[in-house]
């Protein structure tokens, strides 16, 4: 495994272990998921320049609009949580209410 591997991995396990620890907020969550996104973008990235072909460039720019509208999606229920809970805490979101 290089180094490069080695760092991304690492990068990804950083933010898996925050997302599991850590998630009193709704926003350290989605920070978490971002940065696991963001790994996994760069892993791919790198990957299809170590591969050099043309099939697999299209790959990252793919999960990339997939993180993009998981990052809207996310923060607009940030907002409607906090609209409506008036704090963004997790603890203080019941799921199985309408």
């Amino acid at each position: 495994m290089t180094p490069t591997h080695l760092t991304l991995s690492i990068a990804f396990l950083i933010g898996l272990t925050g997302l599991v620890f850590h998630r009193t907020h709704l926003l350290s969550a989605l920070l978490c998921l971002e940065s696991m996104m963001l790994s996994l973008f760069v892993s791919l990235s790198v990957w299809g320049m170590q591969l050099a072909s043309i099939n697999s460039s299209g790959l990252p720019l793919l999960l990339l609009a997939f993180s993009a509208c998981e990052a809207s999606a996310g923060l607009a229920l940030l907002v409607a949580a906090a609209r409506t809970h008036g704090s963004d805490q997790l603890q203080s979101l019941n799921l199985l209410q309408c």
